[in-house]
């Protein structure tokens, strides 16, 4: 099985779909996500980390619903908003879906141009981000899907 680094080196091309966390533009690679849905009921979840906005059935799943903000250390996302979305991502076999302020577009680039993350991104440590693209109009910071989902802060 290839690792993530070398489907990066192998396929120069990825799919970012972006969405914002507050004011930051964020992306992921298209195919970590499952799909992404408007809000449903969520059931809160008793004793739960913040950050997690509770727990919906989706088809049978149960699915874990995390403020992507509250994770990333920012307040939390304003979930009174019609755009609001949760973006279902399968980790280690768990499905997870990260409550986001609105999605964005599709945005295609190459590995090669995407740099390494800094320290922080606006106030959001590094370490949630596999790097970072510039673009024309701004930054996308590539979400590293797996450092977000981890347990521990």
């Amino acid at each position: 099985m290839m690792s993530k680094s070398d489907h990066k080196r192998n396929n120069k091309a990825v799919e970012l779909a972006t969405f914002y966390a507050g004011e930051a533009l964020c992306g992921m690679d298209i195919l970590n996500i499952q799909e992404i849905n408007k809000l449903l009921d969520m059931t809160p979840v008793p004793h739960a980390p913040e950050y997690v906005k509770g727990i919906l059935n989706l088809r049978g799943q149960i699915v874990t619903i995390i403020d992507l903000r509250r994770k990333l250390g920012l307040p939390p996302v304003d979930s009174n908003k019609d755009e609001n979305r949760n973006i279902i991502v399968n980790s280690e076999n768990e499905y997870i879906g990260l409550f986001v302020e609105r999605i964005s577009d599709v945005v295609r680039a190459n590995w090669d141009e995407v740099q390494p993350p800094p320290v922080n991104i606006g106030g959001v440590q590094g370490k949630y981000f596999e790097g970072v693209l510039k673009t024309d109009t701004g930054l996308i910071g590539i979400l590293n899907a797996n450092e977000v989902l981890k347990q521990a802060d």
